[in-house]
């Protein structure tokens, strides 16, 4: 049977509706699963440290399993029908998630393992598709970072919304429908195949390994996309220390995260829009820097307000270095490893974002702006990174 997405382009307002509706409901899921584990650990145990732990081994296994997914996918005659079957998994998965409870800690947890296994299929693997031959590439990943903003928004919020009237276990029930979603919506994106010449898997996994190692300009993208996580994952300890000393209740943090959020949900709305002004190398290290000063003047003190404020414009500034980050991976990438470049470069991503997270966690009884501002360092030496991005001489 054809594959009747990828036989013709159709019209970029259909074919950007279509990438976000493919996009979406696994990485809403996800990121809704995130919040939705630590709150059910609480009410079926009553153990904090249980529900940490559960959210760790959702994420971790993403690491060990990207460089494979990518190998798979880059080989695979009929990629979709991997990226089918991992939703279904990781639906399957948070729906057992959601038995925490009835069913032991150890068979959560188990699920858990798999649909962290599986993760690297809907975010970087996903990724790796957004672009075809004949597309507008700026475009497709300026919505994919959209994409990505948004689904990490409407996650959380949606178990915020179920979790106190339906409880966490209806919540995560939720996040498992919603992955299901993705069966549904897979088939209206065009995945074709990318089949590489006849290569050993292993063989394979070691050129993507190699291209991301030595290939100098993939290297200083995956590196800057790296660090600048890394400041991501300290903002939201540091908010909850700010909160505290400003306003004497930690749940006003939230209002700090979700400045963030809501900025970069704003500016990746509009980047589509954006006139290109600077190459794609430029606009992330200077979309990075501007984040980070941003962040830096936020860690003054001008008040919880102001606070608020520069953090939702440091939000803001991330949009466009997000997309181009993901428009250079693509660009950059040899055509036998592009998806293993996606799904290793998305994992890293969210490991640094979880050591920062870490870090910040441990130096929990420093100075809480001071911690924003460790955050802001992290964006502004991302930036710099860009600079070792090899110089191109111009086409004569």
């Amino acid at each position: 049977m054809p594959d009747l997405a990828a036989t013709r382009e159709p019209a970029p307002a259909l074919s950007g509706a279509r990438q976000l509706a493919a996009s979406l409901p696994i990485r809403t899921a996800s990121s809704g699963t995130q919040i939705a584990i630590p709150i059910l650990a609480v009410e079926a145990t009553g153990d904090v440290a249980l529900g940490a732990g559960l959210v760790a081994l959702a994420l971790l296994p993403s690491i060990i399993a990207a460089p494979l997914v990518g190998a798979l996918l880059d080989r695979a005659k009929r990629p979709r029908v991997l990226m089918l079957a991992s939703a279904a998994g990781t639906a399957v998965a948070y729906g057992i998630a959601a038995a925490l409870g009835p069913l032991p800690v150890w068979v959560v947890a188990a699920a858990l393992v798999i649909s962290g296994l599986l993760t690297p299929f809907g975010f970087g693997g996903l990724s790796s598709y957004v672009a075809q031959p004949g597309s507008d590439a700026r475009r497709a990943y300026a919505l994919d970072a959209l994409s990505y903003n948004v689904s990490g928004v409407a996650g959380p919020a949606a178990v915020a919304v179920l979790a106190p009237l339906l409880g966490a276990r209806a919540a995560l029930i939720a996040m498992a429908v919603i992955a299901l979603g993705s069966l549904i919506a897979y088939p209206l994106m065009a995945m074709p195949s990318r089949r590489a010449e006849a290569e050993g898997l292993w063989s394979s996994m070691a050129a993507g390994i190699a291209a991301l190692t030595t290939r100098r300009s993939l290297a200083v993208v995956t590196l800057s996309g790296t660090l600048v996580e890394l400041g991501r994952g300290i903002m939201p300890i540091a908010a909850i220390g700010i909160a505290l000393a400003t306003t004497g209740d930690a749940s006003t943090s939230a209002v700090i995260v979700a400045a963030f959020a809501v900025g970069a949900l704003l500016g990746a709305a509009l980047e589509p829009l954006r006139p290109q002004w600077l190459s794609p190398q430029a606009t992330m290290g200077v979309g990075f820097a501007l984040t980070g000063l941003a962040t830096l003047v936020a860690a003054l003190d001008l008040g919880f307000a102001w606070t608020v404020a520069l953090v939702a414009l440091s939000g803001l500034c991330t949009a466009a270095p997000t997309a181009a980050m993901l428009l250079l991976r693509r660009s950059e990438s040899p055509e036998a490893v592009v998806g293993q470049v996606f799904t290793v470069g998305s994992a890293l991503r969210v490991a640094a974002s979880a050591t920062g997270t870490a870090i910040a966690g441990a130096l929990a009884g420093a100075e809480p702006l001071v911690l924003l501002a460790g955050s802001g360092v992290g964006w502004l030496a991302g930036a710099a990174v860009m600079l070792a991005f090899p110089r191109r001489r111009p086409a004569k």
